[in-house]
Formats: structure tokens, C-alpha cells, sequence
């Protein structure tokens, strides 16, 4: 026996197992999912091909998913166990390839098994009247071979594809789509008819192919697609409607908002404009939340194509030039439903029409305005911005160790990417390279003596974590060469700082930096307000020659004035940010 059939046997046995597993789950309160393989738009269909699944599956059901389709899904299970099932189920092509998780929240009343009613949901055991008529038409008796082979030969071109596509998809054929059915494809209509419970005539009837295709667009059905016409953006396309829907208009956007249970969004982009305009926008969408940090990017001459993954979520963005009219789409997913997205995306992007029309850019002038916010989208923030400040002609920074652990990315002053060169535990220190080299304003001046006790320093950063722009002086007094508990290699201050200002330089009254402002230590005592502590500047030498960077000395000077000390400090602190 095969592993992969052991082990259906062994999940079609011990489904018992499994629902108490998921009783348990639910009890834990972990996520109980199902997995969906089919879905028609006939009650009677659907109850015909749930009952030829439960001939060979053991934990078959059937439930309505609104809009009068009607779905048959296998569970339910926790999700651990449902990608283990969805994956050798489709590995012995016992479901089509495309079969998907679908969530508790997308299912209403049960149809099969005939009156169970597990979700307590209610239970459907005929077709229900619909408004348009009362009387359930018949369905007509399949074909014959002969009958089916007359009927295929009434078939487009591109009908012809789309099944050679269909059977693509659900693992059944791997030769060219080109819409010629050959003994390819017939012996791949033979296996998929096999598979399904009809006898393996190599021709599908007109009644199998509908099962086929409905059985592709499963993940299309499955969250509503339909043709929407936006004429004030001037776009038309398919779009998932059962699961967003139209919220407002905010230049250049027009915003369609989550309306199910996925999560899903999508916004229509529509603005007059030129390349200038469009390679500005491609700038702004990066800054956004929606589009996270890794992924493809692609900019052309009239065009360009975003795709972020991250923070539990999967966008893709594209926009295109023409006429002097900006158009485009953004689609954002949830991470984890991957095979039904790309079938989502793909309708979208093959069905993008452009009409007349395009949003006016005054439009939108009375919605809610707010820094932290482009068109109503929120900008990305990073999870930390501390200060630092640049050590030699190339752009190194020092700054706080805090500042860039475990960061997807680091940035200097929010537009320049940096990587880790060294970091010191003991002294709580970090020494960053730019990616590309920079040309600093200012470089730093280590203070080659020690300093006097009770002279004024002032330490420069960005107190309030890049908000206000430029970093701010905050003045104070050297209390001590040593910690509290007589350590050496830190300094404690008389200085009231802002969690923004950790990693700056503390400046003695010629400029010379004199050591590095430390992070307040979470969890430690209260400390009387007004106390801070800063790594000395035999530490930052020593971490510095650690990393290769040569650092620049600086003697005893005389005292710069206001002015002079707020340039000194302007040109070579930096904001140091970490992003997810």
C-alpha cells in the first residue's frame, strides 16, 4: 500500500479522533477550519456530488454560502490538521488541486448529511424558491458520449482553453493550452472523470464540464467575484464584492473596505497626471502600512507593480499611465490564503478596464487630516526610532543596541537602509553601515581626556522618535565617571531625557563627544526623575576599532556658542529607525 493512502486511510478512520481534536480545539480556543472543494449554484447538484465525495471520504459535508451557492467541504478540523488532510488528499487527487481553508464564519445552513446541522445553523434539505421563480426546474439527464462529443464541438476557442486550464489547475493535465483536445487532454478528461465518480469516457459531458469549471472558479465563487463599473474612477473590473465593499472616494484613491470575514481590501487608484506624478505615487504607496516592507517592486517609463508581504498580510499593487490618467489597483489579502488569492488577482488584473472618467484630486477636501495619514491610508511606522550619530566620512552611526534588534530593516533619517557592523552587549552599544555611502554634515569628535565633574553637556537626538523633524538639545550637568554601583566605563548625568534621545551624543561644552546616551533600563528601580546614564567614550573607541572604523579625536577646545553647538549637533545626529 502507498504512504500517502495509508495515511487517508488512517485520517478516514480515526475522524473520530480528529473531532475531538477539533473539540478540544475549540475548547483552547484555537481556529476550527474546513476545507472547501467544490461549490454550485444548484442545491441538487450539490447534494448529488457530496453524496458521491462520502462514497470515498468519511467526513463529508455540505452547507449553503449565500448568494444562492452551495458548498461541500471536508472537517471540520484545526487548522494544523487541515493543511495536513488538504495536502495528501490533493497529493492522491481524492479533491481538485485548488481546494482551499475556509473559515466557521463563511458557512450558513447545512445540507448534507441530509438534516444534520453541526455549526447550529439550521439545516436545508430542498432548493429553496428564489424571488425570480417558484418551481425548481429539472435538470436534464447527462449526455451520451456521442450527444457529448456534438455539444463539446459548439465550444469558442477559448472555452476549449479554459477546460485545459481547469484540469491544469486540479492536477490532472500538463501539456499546452492551446484549445486542441488531443489524447492529452483526453486522457486527462479519462483521470479526472475517474477521480469524480463518472464513468471514464475520455469526453466530458455538457453537465461534467460545468462541474469542472465550477470546481476551478471554487476560490472566484467563494468570495463573490463580479463585474463592478466605478464611473467616477473610471474603472471596471472584477472584484471580490462579497468581500468588500464601496466605503468613499479620498483622492487618488477610491476606498473599498473589508465586508466579510477574510479581512480583504482593495482600492481602485484613479488621478490626472504625468510620469512625474506617477513615479511620485509609486514613492508615497511605499510608506504606506498596506504595502509592507519585502516584496517585488517593478517601475517603468508608464507604469510600475508593488507587491509587499508581511505583518500577516499579502499586497499588490499596479498603476499605469496613459492619456495623461493615472489608473490602477491595490488588492490586500491576508497572508495564509495564498492559492485563492492568485486566482482573485488574476481575474482582477485580466479583467482591468479603463472608462471614462478619473477622481478630481480637489475632491476630499473635508476628510479627516492627519500626519500619520496619505488619502485616508495610514503611513508605516517603524516599531522603534532612537537617535545615533555618524563617526566617520562614509556614514557610519553609533547608536543604541536597542535601536536595531531584531529589525527587518534599518533605516538613517528614514530614507537611507543600514546593516549592523558591530554591537558591544556590555556597553549597550551598535556601529551601523550605510548601504550606500554618505557624505555626513558633521562627524563626531571623541574627547581624548576626561571630563570635569559637574560641567554642562547636553546630549542631541530625536526626542520625540522623528516627530518633530530635527533632533533637539537637552541640557544637563556630568554627576559622576562611574554607574551607581561604581562601574566603570559609564557616565550618570543630570539630565532629563526622552526615550527618543537613547544613542545620541552627550556633548561637553566645545563639542566633543564625550560618550552615548543609554536607553532606560525597563523593569530596574524608580530612579529619581532627572537621572540618566550615558557609555563613556573609551567604550565607544574600543567597539569602534572593533568594527574597523577610525575614530576621529578631538582636544580640549573652547566653548562653541548656542548657535555654533545646535549646527554641530544638527549635521551629525541621526534618526535610527526599526522596521518590521
Amino acid at each position: 500500500m502507498r504512504p500517502l493512502i495509508a495515511m487517508i486511510l488512517f485520517l478516514i478512520t480515526n475522524l473520530a479522533f480528529l473531532g475531538s481534536g477539533t473539540a478540544q480545539a475549540q475548547q483552547a480556543g484555537q481556529e476550527t477550519v474546513w476545507i472547501q472543494i467544490e461549490a454550485h449554484p444548484s442545491l441538487r447538484e450539490a447534494q448529488d456530488r457530496a453524496q458521491i465525495y462520502s462514497n470515498a471520504l468519511a467526513d463529508v459535508n455540505g452547507f449553503s454560502l449565500g448568494g444562492s451557492w452551495y458548498g461541500i467541504l471536508l472537517g471540520p478540523y484545526t487548522r494544523e490538521d487541515a493543511e495536513r488532510v488538504l495536502q495528501v488528499y490533493r497529493s492522491e487527487r481524492q479533491i481538485p488541486r485548488d481546494a482551499f481553508i475556509a473559515r466557521s464564519s463563511n458557512l450558513r445552513q447545512q445540507f448534507w448529511p441530509v438534516g444534520a446541522n453541526v455549526l447550529n445553523r439550521g439545516a436545508v434539505t430542498a432548493p429553496a424558491p428564489t424571488a425570480q421563480t417558484d418551481v425548481a426546474v429539472p435538470e436534464p439527464a447527462d449526455e451520451t458520449p456521442a450527444q457529448a462529443r456534438r455539444s463539446e464541438r459548439a465550444l469558442t476557442a477559448d472555452e476549449r482553453k479554459d477546460l485545459q486550464i481547469a484540469l491544469q489547475a486540479a492536477g490532472f493535465y500538463t501539456a499546452a493550452i492551446d484549445g486542441s483536445f488531443g489524447r492529452g487532454t483526453r486522457a486527462s478528461m479519462s483521470t479526472w472523470q475517474g477521480a469524480n465518480g463518472f464513468e471514464q469516457t475520455g469526453i466530458l459531458t455538457t453537465a461534467q464540464r460545468k462541474i469542472l469549471m465550477d470546481q476551478y472558479n471554487a476560490p472566484l465563487i467563494s468570495v463573490g467575484m463580479q463585474l463592478v463599473t466605478d464611473p467616477q474612477a473610471g474603472i471596471r473590473m472584477q472584484m471580490p464584492v462579497g468581500e468588500v465593499a464601496f466605503s468613499h472616494y479620498e483622492p487618488p484613491f477610491a476606498h473599498y473596505k473589508s465586508n466579510g470575514s477574510l479581512g480583504v481590501r482593495t482600492l481602485l487608484i484613479s488621478q490626472p497626471g504625468d510620469q512625474a506624478t506617477l513615479f511620485g505615487l509609486y514613492d508615497i504607496l511605499q510608506t504606506l502600512e498596506i504595502v509592507p516592507l519585502v516584496g517585488d517592486r517593478e517601475r517603468k517609463s508608464d507604469r510600475f507593480t508593488i507587491e509587499g508581504r508581511g505583518d500577516g498580510i499579502v499586497s499588490y499593487t499596479e498603476a499605469s499611465l496613459k492619456n495623461g490618467e493615472i489608473k490602477g489597483f491595490t488588492l490586500i489579502w491576508p497572508a495564509g490564503d495564498e492559492a485563492r488569492r492568485a486566482r482573485v488577482l488574476a481575474a482582477m488584473k485580466s479583467s482591468f478596464t479603463r472608462t471614462d472618467g478619473v477622481l478630481d484630486p480637489a475632491a476630499g477636501a473635508d476628510a479627516e487630516q492627519r500626519i500619520d495619514l496619505v488619502s485616508g491610508l495610514q503611513i508605516r511606522k517603524p516599531r522603534l526610532s532612537r537617535s545615533g550619530f555618524f563617526v566617520d566620512s562614509r556614514g557610519a552611526v553609533v547608536t543604541t543596541a536597542e535601536a536595531v534588534r531584531s529589525c527587518t530593516r534599518i533605516t538613517l533619517n528614514n530614507d537611507f537602509q543600514a546593516e549592523l557592523a558591530a554591537e558591544d552587549s556590555a556597553s549597550g552599544l551598535a556601529v551601523l553601515r550605510p548601504v550606500q555611502p554618505l557624505a555626513p554634515i558633521e562627524i563626531a569628535g571623541l574627547r581624548t581626556s576626561s571630563p570635569r565633574l559637574q560641567s554642562e553637556i547636553a546630549v542631541a537626538g530625536y526626542s520625540y522618535e522623528g516627530v518633530l523633524g530635527a533632533p533637539t538639545l537637552t541640557f544637563g550637568r556630568l554627576e559622576d565617571l562611574r554607574g551607581l554601583g561604581g562601574e566603570a566605563g559609564v557616565a550618570r548625568l543630570a539630565l532629563a531625557a526622552q526615550p527618543g534621545d537613547a544613542g545620541g551624543p552627550v556633548l561637553d561644552a566645545s563639542g566633543a563627544v564625550l560618550g552615548v546616551l543609554a536607553p532606560a533600563k525597563e523593569g530596574a528601580q524608580q530612579l529619581p526623575q532627572g537621572v540618566s546614564f550615558a557609555a563613556d567614550a573609551e567604550s565607544l573607541r574600543s567597539l569602534l576599532e572593533q568594527a574597523g572604523v577610525r575614530a576621529q579625536d578631538q582636544l580640549d577646545g573652547n566653548a562653541l556658542s548656542p548657535d555654533a553647538m545646535t549646527r554641530l549637533a544638527t549635521g551629525m545626529t541621526v534618526l535610527v529607525s526599526c522596521w518590521d
